[in-house]
């Protein structure tokens, strides 16, 4: 079913909210946003409240298509002019020296700033109708659209049961990418992987030369960066995230006899009889990752509403093409884990 983008009028209605402070959410090609002007101090404040988002957890600028990101940084380096010129619009984030003049509240009260232009068409012609409105210069703080730890909103739909009428909603049908955006600081002269996404390791080493460092719990002086807490993205049922052999002893005790069924995400050569399985709601796991990326949130919001006692799910690949599904999933099971 196709989607009916939003008009200009009400395009024009969601620029004059962001303008007079209020939050608006919005398509991206990864997930929905919670925007609010990135350089108003309450705005941020109302975004951090609306979403139960600690104060110190930076949120993510968006620009227009013709935006300036030198406006928002101390510098570019030649580093991020080429990555911005290979990637964007498109889902990367790229962290810099704040400029001095951007409230340090969009950071966390950091010295750096993530900025990225998306390549929705409804979230670029919201973010170019309040740019005109600041001289060329109007940027929207956005992070998902969803109460902060959660299962983030791929539509609009997803985005009414968070915050249901008390913030207004631009609809652009289902986000193609479904997982939010690659971040990747470059503020420490060198460059550094600080959440994987649709943008890859080696698609930025291809354009930079060199491949950029890996997140592997080690590196103290990062910069914080939004959804990099272990546990995050997490549904409200409880997750478990193991090898399909484990898996199979959670499945063999849980018992067709019990209240709820027990919900298994894995692949379908691996689940063998579990698939018809008395007390099992079985559902087939993407063979891809990319198809996988952009189903995930959607199907574990399907699986709240399902009424399973428990969500199971097949751990996939430790292999880079995986590297960005494999993230999501962890965190999400972090979220249960101290239930264990």
């Amino acid at each position: 079913m196709s989607i009916i983008y939003p008009g200009a009028a009400q395009i024009d209605e969601a620029a004059a909210l962001l303008d007079a402070g209020e939050l608006v959410a919005f398509p991206t090609e990864t997930v929905y946003g919670l925007g609010g002007d990135a350089e108003n101090p309450d705005a941020i404040a109302r975004i951090y409240a609306a979403k139960g988002r600690p104060a110190n957890h930076p949120v993510i600028v968006h620009l227009a298509p013709e935006g300036d990101p030198a406006y928002w940084v101390q510098s570019l380096s030649p580093d991020a002019v080429k990555l911005i010129d290979a990637f964007w619009p498109g889902p990367l984030t790229l962290i810099l020296k704040r400029a001095a003049h951007i409230p340090a509240a969009v950071s966390g009260g950091q010295d750096s700033v993530g900025i990225r232009a998306p390549s929705h068409p409804v979230a670029q012609q919201l973010l170019s109708a309040f740019s005109a409105r600041r001289s060329g210069h109007g940027g929207v703080a956005g992070p998902s659209a969803n109460r902060f730890g959660h299962v983030s909103p791929t539509t609009a739909q997803h985005v009414r049961d968070e915050f249901g009428a008390t913030v207004h909603v631009l609809d652009g049908g289902a986000a193609d990418v479904g997982i939010e955006s690659t971040i990747l600081d470059l503020s420490r002269g060198f460059p550094a992987l600080l959440r994987p996404g649709h943008v890859s390791p080696q698609e930025i080493a291809d354009v930079l030369g060199v491949a950029p460092r890996l997140a592997d719990g080690s590196d103290a002086t990062a910069p914080r960066a939004s959804g990099t807490l272990k546990a995050h993205y997490a549904p409200r049922t409880p997750l478990v995230l193991l090898p399909f052999a484990a898996l199979e002893a959670l499945l063999a005790s849980h018992g067709a006899s019990s209240a709820k069924k027990i919900a298994l995400v894995a692949r379908a050569s691996s689940a063998g009889e579990w698939a018809k399985a008395p007390g099992v709601h079985f559902v087939a796991a993407p063979e891809d990752p990319q198809t996988y990326a952009r189903d995930l949130y959607g199907l574990l919001r399907a699986l709240d509403r399902a009424n399973v006692e428990r969500i199971l799910i097949e751990k996939l690949p430790d292999s880079i093409d995986w590297i960005a599904v494999n993230d999501r999933l962890g965190r999400a099971a972090a979220a249960f884990e101290a239930q264990e």
